[in-house]
């Protein structure tokens, strides 16, 4: 999360409050006043309403530019695969695979305790069609079914300027993992100024993401006020049911998955390793930043978990942009809980479109402060979800966030131990001594 100051007060903190002004106004006008009286009508639909949807349009905007950078630069930096062989293959495979056990175990959780339900359908309904006419013309929703084979044709796209000027997402993040692929395989000083170049493009949407998360607290307050309006205490109900679910299907795979991949793929025992990377888990936690605690995690990996110092540079690195296992999880757990919470049913093709945006989203948003937020919110149109519902979990973002950066950072120190298993540090050749002979 980005820890941007405002007039001296962390931004966090103005989000904060603007999800309690937000939030407390609109329990008091659902309470005491009334949706439906004139004057919260014209509120809602000339001043908060719109200055949620600016917010929103903004994040849209960037989306496509952001995800397209991150993504090819996130493949791009693995550009050592030649050089380090398998370990480079280790790593991205081990990647994929837990990053998916991750979103499977986060949607598993929300279709299991279904944290979104209990809202009045008739509300969820009205929300809904003011969202679908907000959203209009960004993205078409996503279809209730499609044909297995045809899902997977419509991955690869026929003309990638029409996908994104049609904002097909997921066609997108597949050149863009292609493209960073070639940039990979290919040599030469055009190729190294195209990296450059894209590295460029990164560096300015990431300049300009931060600008926009500093309207944050404002969007966050009207967003809250619309639906805290609308729903009343309902709100607090699920919001709450929400960041259960949330945080155990964190500590599922914190607990369960991570000491499962630690013995059985790294053959180490998971008490010796969690006793190794007590340090990184608690700045991970206290400072929600996996960049920041990439030299901690350095330093654990080499003097606690006596890891090949070659590898253990190479993974940590490596996975502080692309192996993010919570942002993950926290995505897919997102999207489906708001997708209750408005009454939509996801189909199975569906669901699995989400798991797959979530898996890339993970390499695509690595290091964005708050760049998951483009992700879920394109996400939610895709699928036919009222943007606007991202208002609900932004107040409660910095826990969240903090919880996963810790399963983010412990992710990245058990690839590294796991692909460390059988290698060594190439030992370091002494200095040739000067001979007698040579010397004269």
């Amino acid at each position: 999360m980005d820890t941007t100051k405002r007039g001296g007060v962390p931004l966090h903190w103005l989000m904060l409050i603007g999800f309690a002004v937000g939030l407390g106004a609109g329990l008091y006008v659902n309470q005491f006043v009334g949706p439906d009286v004139v004057w919260v009508q014209w509120l809602t639909s000339n001043v908060t309403g719109p200055a949620g949807q600016i917010f929103l349009r903004l994040l849209f905007m960037l989306v496509i530019p952001l995800l397209f950078s991150a993504l090819v630069v996130g493949v791009a930096e693995m550009g050592d695969l030649k050089s380090l062989g398998r370990a480079g293959f280790k790593t991205l495979a081990l990647t994929v695979v837990v990053s998916t056990i991750a979103v499977i175990i986060g949607l598993g959780m929300v279709n299991y305790f279904r944290p979104g339900d209990g809202v009045d359908p008739a509300l969820a309904q009205r929300l809904l069609a003011e969202g679908a006419e907000g959203a209009a013309g960004i993205v078409e929703n996503a279809p209730e079914s499609v044909q297995f084979g045809q899902f997977f044709l419509d991955l690869i796209p026929s003309n990638v300027f029409t996908a994104a000027a049609e904002n097909q997402i997921l066609p997108i993040m597949i050149f863009a993992l292609l493209f960073g692929i070639g940039l990979v395989m290919a040599r030469g000083p055009n190729v190294d100024h195209l990296k450059l170049t894209i590295e460029g493009l990164l560096e300015v949407t990431m300049k300009l993401i931060n600008m926009v998360i500093k309207l944050a607290p404002i969007a966050i307050a009207c967003l809250m006020f619309n639906l805290a309006a609308l729903f009343g205490w309902d709100l607090l109900v699920r919001l709450a049911a929400f960041v259960g679910v949330a945080v155990g299907a964190m500590a599922i795979h914190m607990f369960v998955v991570y000491p499962l991949v630690v013995l059985i793929g790294a053959g180490r025992s998971p008490l010796w390793f969690f006793k190794g990377v007590q340090r990184p888990m608690l700045v991970a936690f206290t400072t929600a930043s996996s960049n920041a605690t990439l030299p901690v995690s350095l330093k654990a990996a080499e003097d606690e978990l006596k890891l090949p110092r070659k590898i253990s540079r190479f993974v940590l690195t490596v996975g502080a942009t692309a192996n993010q296992n919570g942002t993950a999880l926290f995505e897919g757990v997102t999207v489906l809980f708001l997708a209750q919470f408005f009454g939509i049913e996801l189909s199975i093709t569906q669901q699995v479109v989400v798991m797959l945006v979530c898996i890339l989203g993970g390499v695509g948003t690595a290091g964005v402060p708050a760049g998951s937020l483009p992700v879920i919110a394109m996400i939610l149109v895709m699928v036919g979800i009222p943007p606007e519902g991202i208002g609900l979990i932004l107040g409660v973002d910095r826990f969240l966030d903090m919880c996963r950066t810790v399963l983010n950072v412990t992710g990245d120190l058990v690839l590294a131990t796991v692909v460390s298993r059988g290698e060594k540090d190439e030992p370091v050749s002494p200095e040739p001594q000067p001979t007698v002979a040579s010397v004269a």
